[in-house]
């Protein structure tokens, strides 16, 4: 019970006015006669018996009619609890949240536990609709009043290494309240991970049919500690030693030692012990790791000894190979230009490429389909029969990088591409008499990530007409500087310049070697990629080349992926599961594909009621709720039934009080 205007109460001090009445008022008597009174003494007489309560009834409703009076005026209440009102042919949703931090603890099953008590709670004739969601939305039965169907789809819902995504939860909502069309009650039976809010509030947004519920599973910071990631490379090309840098992360924890193991191949190569500070990340470097020929399964593993033990292995997988040759073609006796390109290649760490060089007359027999790339550096004539070669291989798949100079201008077209070679362009080595690099193209990988040329001076540069191909980068005088020409399935890089630091000093700037590395990737397509990707992403399983071909790809549980029609027309994949993929292509190119999940699941921290609350009120006209309320409270006023008491005691007091003064009157 409340009262809506409290300080009415103090009113009830007037219930002193019938206690005056009845008690404390002046005794009266009536005078007597008598003869003399010479022989009493002048004293007080005690009213005592007169100070005795009379009319015990009167007094009782008088002092009740100025109670309720009181009570009426400060708005008595009482808290009513009123269910929601049940919209015609209204949904009930049941959405299970089943991304990878429900698998702590007994979230998941709590969750189910509670959707099938709502299943039970249903009307005969009631429908709902099952739903798990993490990164996306699977629907998991009809929309249906079969109670055995719903706990069946209930009952399917199993927890993933998929990552939170309520804004997805959001869209997928008002896409089956727009199909439907009709009103749904969202029940969601989630942990409420703080993390899988989305940034922008709008996308939580729900139209005016969707009435949501939320039932949080757990409303308090849990511990957590992780892998949260490690740096390794994807291939190695030698016997040395590999560096592996780990960070092991905690959220919510206290200060801590655990300790961290390096393992290959379901071995393990070392463990080391890890301060983790309170809430903090701690840094661990393995320098033992020796990698053994072929594909190898690399993990590190903490032992957190938490309530989710699925992020305390971060996997990742590392290769080892042969390097592979590269043709470096020029003139003979120009030597410059190999030495600046083969150093620059070496000091990137770049050890996936051996350098091997030939003059232009000596590759007459040269078969180019050996090496991943050819280089030829400034070449005048070429033997007919090596250009035809080099033709016949870029078309193939292969890549070609041109550089043009003094020699290769008395050429009228660029060698493989036939583009047309304009002319020679000058500028003195006087004063500021030079040409820059005015415009890249930072989207192209062979300048991504070192596209400011801003300080490399260019003397000399020819000008080609880039025809179709496609233009990189542009001199101040907009002459076309790089030029990317694909033919067939591969591609012919052209630099309208040399590599010996006399028509330019790009050799001397520190751009040049990743701009050396970078371009070697790109054309001996050294797919050099990280170790491990997260789950939901996806993975590039054919070229325009295999078409047709079949591939095989196994999960980290050992199942076939894709079926059999799939096998030879799917051209992605995507990986839903953590561990790793085995991906078998018909030409060789296997990959071993580690896979981890979202690390920001790792931080089980709930979102803010606040938050759930205006998540709710997002659809306009629904009422606001608690995040776990069932049903809402309503005040009920009870001031019609107090004056209803005021009036009857009002009456009852009428008549008794009239009784009593005609009893007082005829006593004299």
């Amino acid at each position: 019970m409340g009262f809506l205007t409290p300080w009415f109460l103090a009113g009830a001090a007037a219930v002193g006015l019938p206690v005056w009445l009845h008690l404390l008022r002046k005794h009266k008597t009536t005078p007597l006669p008598f003869g003399s009174l010479m022989f009493f003494e002048r004293r007080t007489q005690s009213s005592i018996k007169h100070r005795r309560l009379r009319y015990l009834l009167l007094f009782a409703l008088r002092a009740s009619l100025l109670l309720f009076l009181v009570l009426a005026f400060a708005h008595p209440y009482v808290e009513q609890k009123v269910l929601p009102r049940l919209r015609s042919n209204e949904v009930t949703v049941l959405a299970v949240d089943n991304s990878l931090s429900m698998r702590s603890g007994n979230r998941m099953a709590e969750a189910k536990q509670m959707a099938k008590s709502e299943v039970a709670s249903l009307h005969p004739g009631e429908r709902a609709q099952v739903l798990s969601f993490g990164s996306r939305v699977a629907v998991l039965s009809e929309v249906t009043d079969d109670h055995l169907s719903l706990n069946a789809a209930i009952d399917s819902i199993q927890g993933s290494d998929d990552r939170t995504s309520f804004a997805e939860l959001s869209r997928s909502l008002r896409s089956i309240a727009g199909s439907l069309r009709l009103p749904l009650h969202v029940q969601l039976y989630s942990d409420m991970q703080k993390s899988g809010m989305p940034a922008n509030f709008n996308d939580l947004r729900l139209n005016s049919d969707v009435r949501l519920e939320p039932h949080p599973i757990e409303q308090k910071d849990v511990p957590n500690f992780t892998v949260e990631n490690v740096v390794a490379p994807r291939r190695v090309y030698d016997a040395k030693k590999t560096r592996v840098l780990v960070t092991v992360a905690g959220y919510n924890t206290q200060k801590a030692e655990k300790n961290v193991s390096l393992v290959l191949n379901g071995r393990t190569v070392e463990t080391k012990p890890a301060q983790i500070p309170e809430s903090g990340r701690a840094s661990v470097e393995f320098n033992s790791l020796e990698v053994p020929y072929g594909r190898n399964k690399g993990e590190v593993r903490v032992d957190s000894g938490d309530s989710l033990p699925a992020d305390d292995v971060f996997y990742f997988s590392v290769e080892r190979g042969d390097p592979r040759h590269a043709l470096f073609v020029s003139e003979s006796g120009n030597t410059t230009a190999l030495l600046y390109f083969k150093t620059a290649l070496e000091a990137s760490g770049q050890d996936a490429f051996t350098i091997d060089s030939a003059t232009a007359d000596q590759v007459a027999n040269v078969n180019p389909t050996k090496y991943a790339f050819v280089v030829l550096s400034d070449v005048g004539a070429l033997p007919a029969s090596f250009e035809n070669e080099l033709r016949n291989y870029v078309r193939g798949g292969g890549s070609v990088l041109v550089s043009l100079g003094h020699t290769s201008a008395g050429r009228s077209k660029v060698p493989v591409t036939d583009e047309r070679i304009v002319e020679t362009r000058y500028a003195g080595r006087e004063g500021a008499r030079f040409e820059s690099a005015a415009w890249l193209d930072p989207s192209h990988p062979a300048i991504q990530k070192n596209n400011r040329w801003d300080d490399v001076k260019f003397y000399q540069a020819i000008k080609v007409d880039p025809g179709k191909g496609r233009v990189i980068a542009k001199l101040s005088d907009e002459t076309p500087l790089l030029i990317d020409d694909q033919e067939g399935d591969g591609h012919v890089l052209v630099f309208a310049s040399t590599f010996d630091n006399i028509a330019n000093d790009f050799p001397q700037k520190p751009v040049f070697v990743p701009f050396v590395e970078q371009t070697a990737r790109y054309l001996g397509k050294l797919d050099q990629g990280p170790p491990a990707v997260q789950v939901g992403s996806f993975g590039e399983l054919r070229d325009s080349k295999e078409v047709g071909a079949a591939v095989d790809v196994l999960d980290p549980k050992g199942d076939r992926v894709l079926s059999l029609a799939e096998a030879t027309k799917a051209e992605n994949i995507q990986y839903t599961l953590a561990g790793f993929y085995d991906i078998r292509r018909p030409n060789g190119r296997n990959e071993l594909v580690a896979v981890n999940s979202d690390r920001h699941e790792s931080d089980l921290t709930p979102a803010a009621p606040d938050t759930l609350n205006l998540w709710q009120n997002t659809a306009s006209g629904n009422q606001a709720s608690g995040p776990v309320s069932q049903s809402a409270q309503k005040p009920l006023s009870l001031w019609w039934y107090v004056m209803l008491a005021v009036l009857a005691l009002a009456v009852a007091e009428s008549l008794l009080g009239n009784q009593h003064l005609s009893v007082d009157q005829e006593a004299p």
